[in-house]
């Protein structure tokens, strides 16, 4: 078991787990959400060995895609407002928002009114995928779903607030 030295404070050391320091991850997503008022899901391990992404069409004040991949426990998250491009190289606007917890790729419901992103969220897509590379600007995957097949790229704009990014299928 790893040794996480002095990251929680209501556990020894050793009886942290990887799971228990990524749910700091979570801590935007558990701020902006009321559990008692919405059936999103809170969080918890997940056991595959595949890394999981999912697409969900979320209605909300305007009609977006959450596009999210499996990262060291937990899911990165972006809303694409135009939609997932299927022709290489036509580029769409991904504005990076707060990490969901694994459990989250199955969810599909209604959020509340005056709840956080509020609206109808269904399963547009959703598969595994593989990384070719991830680092702090770009991310290239191959995502393996019934819609979503071959090359994505992931670029973050850098002049802007570093949460806005841009999405295209490469050429496979």
């Amino acid at each position: 078991m790893p040794r996480f030295h002095g990251l929680k404070l209501d556990k020894k050391p050793l009886e942290c787990t990887t799971q228990q320091i990524n749910q700091s991850n979570l801590v935007p997503y558990f701020s902006k959400r009321d559990f008692n008022k919405t059936k999103e899901p809170t969080g918890s391990k997940k056991n595959e060995k595949d890394t999981i992404f999912v697409v969900q069409e979320h209605h909300s004040r305007r009609l977006h895609y959450d596009l999210r991949l499996e990262k060291e426990g937990v899911l990165k998250s972006w809303a694409v407002p135009k939609g997932i491009p299927f022709e290489p190289n036509k580029k769409r606007l991904a504005v990076e928002v707060e990490d969901h917890p694994i459990e989250y790729s199955k969810f599909e419901g209604i959020i509340p009114k005056g709840q956080y992103g509020a609206g109808t969220v269904k399963i547009w897509d959703r598969g595994i995928y593989e990384t070719k590379e991830w680092e702090n600007d770009i991310i290239e995957f191959f995502p393996k779903g019934k819609k979503m097949n071959g090359k994505y790229v992931l670029i973050r704009l850098k002049k802007d607030n570093n949460k806005n990014w841009l999405l295209f299928k490469g050429r496979d």
